[in-house]
């Protein structure tokens, strides 16, 4: 696949909906104790990463850092990319000024080299996407021959239940936009998201050259049973993500 060049500028995007810059401290204090991120999508990346120790791992759309942490934790080499300066400032308060954090845009080319990961973890990122084909390809180039992309995404199934429920009599099959207003800490924005088929989704892992090796739907942590009663329960018996591992060839 073809390299991206370093001196090319980045495609102009119109302003993004999602703002983490307004949100960013709230939203990673709801992330380092919420449910659903500290007992369920973070455990369940970090089972799927497995032995991460000596491998060169990508952490696409790092946020604030709290996966970052853990696979630096175990031993992983990590590199963390976000759109989001605000996200990336408390990124590098965690895990310190030597941190390798950039500023970056997955729509865009990436400022790495063929082959310069071994692992790309895209937790909960590829949804807020329209068209997944260049970031593929792209997280594609960017790894290893044998390397592995961890995905974690909004599960299809529970958000066009979500949106029947709400009386919004969406197509299943579609892909389509869909917002909703989020407030934390104090700050509110308006978040935007691309819903698409289970099918959209292993056909654009296909296309851009990925073998899929596990589709996983887990369940929280025991732990979070008697911290959060009622969520645990919901979790147990209507997943909210969908966890994929896929393989470079």
């Amino acid at each position: 696949m073809p390299s991206a060049s370093e001196n090319q500028p980045p495609t102009a995007h119109p302003s993004p909906v999602n703002d983490y810059d307004a949100l960013a401290e709230g939203y990673t204090a709801e992330n380092e104790a919420g449910i659903a991120n500290a007992y369920y999508e973070r455990p369940a990346i970090l089972v799927l990463a497995g032995d991460v120790a000596g491998r060169r791992i990508l952490d696409a759309g790092c946020g604030a850092g709290p996966l970052s942490a853990e696979l630096s934790a175990r031993g992983a080499v990590i590199t963390g990319i976000d759109v989001s300066a605000g996200m990336l400032a408390l990124a590098r308060r965690r895990l310190g000024e030597g941190a390798d954090l950039r500023v970056a845009d997955l729509r865009d080319p990436l400022p790495f080299e063929d082959g310069a990961f071994d692992d790309v973890v895209a937790s909960l990122v590829l949804h807020y996407l329209e068209d997944w084909g260049p970031t593929l390809a792209e997280l594609r180039r960017v790894l290893t021959s044998g390397g592995r992309l961890i995905v974690s995404v909004d599960h299809p199934f529970a958000l066009h239940g979500m949106q029947y429920l709400a009386g919004n009599r969406t197509d299943y099959f579609a892909t389509y936009n869909w917002t909703e207003e989020w407030d934390m800490g104090g700050r509110t924005a308006t978040m935007s998201f691309w819903n698409r088929p289970l099918h959209a989704m292993t056909d654009a892992f296909t296309a851009a050259g990925f073998r899929i090796s596990v589709i996983s739907e887990p369940q929280p942590v025991p732990a979070a049973r008697e911290l959060f009663p009622d969520a645990f329960r919901a979790l147990s018996s209507s997943p909210s993500f969908l966890f994929f591992v896929l393989e470079a060839g």
